[in-house]
């Protein structure tokens, strides 16, 4: 009977506020949306950052008869002399993991298997000898590139060095850029919910203090007198993170598979890494609609 007196009064306050529960839902709604598309975003360069540092590469070029370098224009291409030295160098470096030696054509072709089949103009612009021999060096730690760097720079023979992790900070620098962007929109939205709720209950209280004194008279407690509010702010926060965890499922499947597709490698979040963001969504929707009524009716529900 009780249980069935506090769902009526809950749903006669949603029904008689419904503009407002409305409102509430799609600000919630809102700002959880935003608030997963951070944490989605975050996710993703977790996984990418821990992707690319296996596979970050230092890359040595040596002097050609086409290197700009003034050294290379000095001193001319790299002998056999020079590779060996090189060799020797990386072979007593402790942070080389793995290095590989790759000729001209060699260059040339692993060029060729990289970009011909998404720019097949730039890969045809190349020719055999416009790539220069170069060793790729695998790193223990990625965070050991500039002490791999200044033992190799300035050795006889070499026109350049490379490091992949320059290009990909850039990159990430972008998302990282896009998650806190998310999620300061997202905060800016959670206070303009919680400010709305707030107000929300407060009209709700203030329309049923009628009853809710009646309720007083007879012994009601102040738990009981207030579990109608309570459940009215916890369902509004529940379907505004229903309706967020559909535009959650739109961005993992939209932006985040694009990005996926520009640089063509298979870091796709698990859907355990999904269903997690959608659960805190909802969790922090329900949280946020349930305590801001709370603290609400402390302060306004006076019988």
């Amino acid at each position: 009977m009780r249980a069935q007196f506090v769902l009526s009064e809950t749903w006669i306050g949603l029904r008689r506020n419904l503009t407002m529960t409305i409102s509430v839902i799609t600000t919630v709604a809102i700002s959880l949306a935003l608030f997963g598309a951070g944490l989605l975003v975050n996710q993703q360069v977790t996984e990418m950052r821990n992707y690319w540092d296996q596979r970050i590469t230092l890359t040595v070029y040596m002097c050609n008869e086409i290197s700009p370098a003034p050294t290379c224009q000095e001193n001319g291409p790299a002998t056999e002399e020079d590779r060996q030295n090189m060799e020797s160098i990386l072979e007593e470096q402790a942070e080389v993991a793995d290095y590989e030696f790759l000729s001209e054509a060699e260059a040339w072709q692993d060029f060729q298997e990289r970009l011909g089949s998404t720019n097949e103009a730039l890969a045809g612009a190349a020719q055999e000898g416009d790539i220069p021999e170069n060793f790729r060096v695998q790193l223990t730690d990625p965070n050991e590139y500039d002490t791999v760097r200044n033992a190799v720079e300035g050795a006889s023979g070499v026109d350049s060095v490379s490091d992949d992790q320059s290009v990909l900070e850039q990159f990430f620098g972008l998302l990282e850029g896009l998650k806190w962007a998310a999620l300061v929109l997202a905060g800016v939205q959670l206070a303009a919910a919680a400010l709305l709720i707030g107000n929300t209950i407060r009209l709700s209280a203030y329309s049923r203090r009628r009853e809710t004194g009646i309720m007083r008279l007879v012994g009601a407690s102040n738990f009981y007198i207030q579990l109608p509010f309570l459940l009215e702010g916890a369902i509004a926060g529940l379907i505004g993170g229903m309706i967020a965890s559909g535009f959650i499922v739109a961005t993992r499947f939209t932006l985040l598979t694009q990005i996926e597709g520009w640089f063509q490698f298979d870091v796709a979040l698990s859907t355990g890494s999904l269903l997690y963001v959608i659960g805190m969504s909802i969790i922090l929707g329900v949280l946020l609609c349930t305590i801001t009524s709370f603290l609400t009716l402390r302060r306004y529900l006076k019988v």
